[in-house]
């Protein structure tokens, strides 16, 4: 496989990884590993930022921005660092018109992708939904009805 076609996969495995981190309960680790390639790919010089955008809602503050970062044909936001607001322009509100290319890939794969790139030695956990506890916990938990009269309401009998 040639650079270009291992920078692409890359960047489909950080797409595939961010997507699923937007709506993941607990996205911290996904996020961790979305950075941490990106940093990678900008020192080895495979990927680089274009500028500085403004965030569509920020949290605590008025306005603030992140760095627009471009890898093979995707663009990507991070965090800014303190040189980055001296040496990027700034390109103002984020163009809600582009999106980045419709890419497929296991998020079990990309992650794996990732890790081996970034030549961390993790374990890959797998997410189990909460639905998916075995039944047998769930069962303990009912507790039986040991009255069985039944109901009689005054507002019935009337």
């Amino acid at each position: 496989m040639n650079k270009e076609e291992q920078l692409r996969q890359l960047a489909i495995a950080i797409y595939t990884v961010n997507r699923h981190a937007k709506t993941a309960t607990n996205n911290r680790e996904l996020y961790a590993l979305k950075n941490k390639t990106i940093e990678r790919l900008l020192t080895a010089g495979d990927a680089h930022k274009i500028g500085l955008h403004f965030i569509d809602n920020p949290q605590l503050s008025q306005q603030s921005s992140t760095v627009l970062v471009k890898c093979s044909d995707f663009l990507f936001h991070t965090l800014p660092e303190k040189q980055d607001f001296t040496s990027l322009p700034h390109l103002g509100n984020q163009d809600q018109t582009f999106r980045n290319p419709q890419e497929r890939m296991n998020l079990k794969v990309a992650k794996e992708l990732l890790i081996e790139y970034i030549g961390e030695e993790k374990k890959i956990e797998s997410y189990v939904p909460k639905r998916e506890i075995s039944t047998k916990q769930q069962q303990h938990k009912r507790r039986r009805v040991s009255n069985t009269q039944t109901f009689r309401s005054s507002y019935l009998d009337g």
